[in-house]
């Protein structure tokens, strides 16, 4: 590897003349996501009117793209040799080699989309005003280098679901844009789901009639009991033409659309357009809140009639491989009481309901591999056994992945902790509401689709990775394109570039370059480069606040006393120390203004902290938060957000915390909370007991009951308990919490073992 600059970030020297040569300010450029080995020289190539570009029929859309982008920036192009493209057989069908010296630039590759990259990665050499046909310069000066480039996997790609909420033609295409601009090659599309049909089948003309349409849409967050509803009709769908349109789209920007119809379970809005699909035959109405639902399809011949005819018309529409079946979340209270579904079961020699999913999905397999696709499914589609040629999309973590892999099955990672971008990205109380969990995007870039699980043999069968967005709580672009960005940078070096090159501090400094690029492509970001991260850690029975900020060159000012920071506050240089209760405020400054949004922490600075504490299982590796110490940090988690650095999370495990205070300290009060998110797994226990051992030896045991009933648990809070008016003297406590078990049939994820999070543990 060949690196001018820290981990390959660029700082290349770009000047851009004016109409009347009055040099405009030299720029920084960013490439996202990171090349393999870029060589930087001194000297620079003059980008004019006079350029001239030399291509063969090889690298049509390549050329073409890069021919209509230079004259959008006022750059015509003519024929001739400054911009060559060059067959290079000995290149990967995706890599390239781009050479820019004084006189030409070349690009090599072997295939027309490995150029098409090449010509992504020149894009960001040149000045943003390109984008929107705004630049007003003669010529540009790009500077010389040379960069040999590949993605480190084959699968790259972008989810969005469409059926919670649509989104016009016209802004499909700005997504496929942008997936195509990050080098990513693959969009799935999520057309059907329970609470809307969004792809005309022409044979079955009530799909369009009734279930592309609900009567009315929840309002506010599923959690918000009783729930509320708007009462106006929603819906739509895209016509044939529509799709045609769109995959035609991607095809010229080397992205693949493949489309997801959803099956056996998430099939609501279908049954309510044809009854005869469910196991009931009663009529039902599409899906107007969000969740899982019990009506699926009854596994019959007007069923499997019905699917290979949507089939049909869904292949004829996208070319791709893969074609998406879902799999995923599918009750199997119907089959259980469906005389058919019981039947079928004995006579075709299955154990259960799960095998009888196996038997689905394995028909609808065989069905497209005689049409030459394969099918590719969400991880549920493992349970009862494997069809035999299935690709796996693990979303429930990376056990399916690992299973999968380990079975001789090709797999894409898209597992939850890191991938689904339908989740909040910052602690800030002002974030638009999402489902729930957090997702900053340090995280997402720190992913690595390889699960340390599998053999060097068994890695070959990890394709690569994708990002999802479902938009049960995105009603609109703007949020949509805040929920993406820019998380979706983040993800397409995930996918594309070698873990050795990713440096997370190095990324940062790209990402605050290419906001300008979203600025001018009209593209809403989360903007969260000015945040402020702190921490309290304990030393020598002491504690101490740090900070730390992602951007280089900028001041952390704080307060200790609640008020809001200013350019007169102090300034931060070395952590700070804590020896009571403290509301800590501190925000970003340059030397004129306040950056970012004010840090708020407050600390409770308990009998606990910087004790000594020791758990019996580790947490779960993807809510680790800040370890088994943060549960005696003296911060406490968020109210809605389960995956910060405060709340430790546990996936069917009985946990068993010691807290040493090291010395007998008088307490009467012990409290902590336990994060009770029923949508997304997670549930308190139903108990706890809590251990106190004397100096001398002697111990009691106090059991706390959380809740009288099942019934009683109210969905995605925080069930708090509180031990008062204890008045005694104890070295250590322990605190034993058994785990809720297996999630009930009816609620989401039933028949999976439950999450416990728990949050700080408070002594006093």
């Amino acid at each position: 590897m060949h690196f001018k600059t820290s981990f390959g970030f660029i700082i290349l020297l770009l000047t851009v003349l004016s109409c009347q040569h009055k040099p405009i300010e030299a720029q920084e450029v960013a490439i996202i996501p990171q090349p393999n080995s870029i060589n930087i020289s001194k000297s620079v190539f003059v980008l004019n009117r006079a350029t001239s570009i030399n291509s063969e029929d090889t690298f049509k859309i390549s050329s073409d793209f890069l021919k209509s982008y230079l004259e959008s920036g006022g750059i015509e192009v003519n024929s001739g040799n400054d911009i060559t493209f060059i067959v290079d057989k000995n290149l990967g069908k995706e890599a390239y080699s781009l050479n820019i010296s004084e006189d030409k630039i070349e690009i090599k590759a072997s295939t027309d989309q490995g150029a098409f990259y090449a010509v992504q990665t020149l894009r960001q050499l040149l000045p943003v005003e390109f984008e929107s046909g705004s630049f007003e310069g003669s010529q540009v000066n790009i500077p010389a280098l040379v960069i040999e480039d590949a993605p480190q996997f084959t699968y790259r790609g972008m989810h969005l679901d469409v059926s919670r909420h649509m989104f016009s033609v016209d802004f499909i295409k700005k997504y496929i844009d942008a997936i195509a601009m990050l080098k990513m090659n693959t969009f799935h599309w999520h057309l059907t789901d329970d609470q809307g049909w969004r792809i005309e089948i022409k044979k079955y003309p009530k799909l369009q009639e009734i279930a592309a349409y609900r009567d009315g849409t929840l309002v506010g967050h599923y959690s918000d009991q009783p729930h509320q509803f708007d009462g106006k009709k929603y819906g739509g769908y895209y016509t044939q033409e529509e799709v045609k349109e769109v995959v035609a789209y991607a095809k010229e920007r080397f992205v693949t659309v493949i489309p997801e119809i959803e099956m056996p379970g998430h099939a609501q809005a279908a049954i309510a357009a044809y009854p005869e699909l469910g196991c009931t035959g009663e009529q039902v109405k599409v899906a107007q809140k969000w969740g899982v639902f019990e009506d699926i399809y009854c596994p019959n011949q007007k069923t499997f009639a019905f699917l290979e005819d949507v089939l049909d018309e869904v292949l004829e529409l996208f070319p791709s491989e893969f074609i998406h079946i879902g799999g995923d979340e599918a009750p199997k209270t119907r089959w259980k009481n469906c005389a058919h579904c019981q039947a079928l079961i004995k006579s075709e020699g299955l154990k259960d309901e799960h095998e009888l999913q196996s038997y689905f999905i394995t028909k609808m397999e065989k069905y497209l591999n005689s049409k030459g696709r394969q099918i590719i499914g969400w991880d549920e589609i493992l349970e009862g056994g494997l069809a035999p040629n299935a690709t796996v999309m693990s979303w429930r973590g990376t056990s399916g992945a690992v299973e999968a892999a380990k079975s001789g099955h090709n797999v894409v990672m898209t597992p939850t902790s890191h991938c689904y971008f339908d989740y909040y990205q910052s602690d800030g109380e002002d974030e638009p509401l999402a489902i729930g969990g957090f997702l900053p995007l340090e995280k997402v870039y720190g992913f690595n689709p390889i699960p340390e699980e599998l053999t060097k043999e068994e890695q070959k069968y990890v394709l690569g990775a994708q990002g999802n967005i479902w938009t049960e709580y995105i009603p609109i672009e703007d949020h949509l394109e805040y929920m993406a960005f820019p998380r979706m940078l983040a993800m397409s070096e995930v996918v594309w570039s070698n873990p050795e090159n990713k440096n997370y501090k190095d990324f940062v400094s790209r990402l605050e370059h290419f906001h300008k690029r979203l600025d001018i492509l009209d593209i809403n970001y989360a903007n969260h480069l000015y945040e402020i991260e702190g921490d309290l850690v304990s030393e020598d029975g002491k504690a101490f606040f740090e900070f730390k900020t992602l951007t280089e060159g900028k001041t952390i000012r704080y307060t200790l006393d609640g008020t809001e920071p200013n350019l007169e506050s102090e300034i931060y240089t070395e952590r700070i120390p804590i020896t009571k209760s403290t509301k800590l405020n501190a925000a970003v400054f340059n030397s004129e203004k306040q950056l970012g949004k004010t840090f708020t922490q407050e600390m409770v600075f308990h009998k606990a902290v910087g004790a000594k504490i020791t758990i019996n299982k580790e947490p779960h590796k993807s809510y680790s938060g800040s370890g088994v110490e943060g549960l005696i940090n003296g911060i406490s988690g968020s109210d809605s957000r389960y995956g910060d650095k405060e709340w430790l999370g546990f996936w069917g495990d009985d946990i068993e915390i010691t807290i040493d205070l090291g010395e007998e300290k008088e307490i009467n009060t012990i409290e902590t909370r336990f994060y009770n998110g029923n949508g997304q797994w997670i549930y308190a226990p139903r108990e706890i007991v809590i251990e106190y051992l004397l100096q001398d030896g002697m111990s009691f045991t106090d059991k706390h009951n959380l809740k009288k009933s099942n019934d009683k648990i109210i969905e995605f809070d925080c069930k708090l308990i509180k031990i008062e008016d204890l008045e005694i003297k104890v070295e250590k406590i322990i605190l034993k919490i058994p785990n809720f078990g297996t999630i009930p049939e009816g609620k989401q994820g039933a028949g999976n073992k439950a999450w416990t999070f728990i949050d700080e543990i408070i002594v006093n």
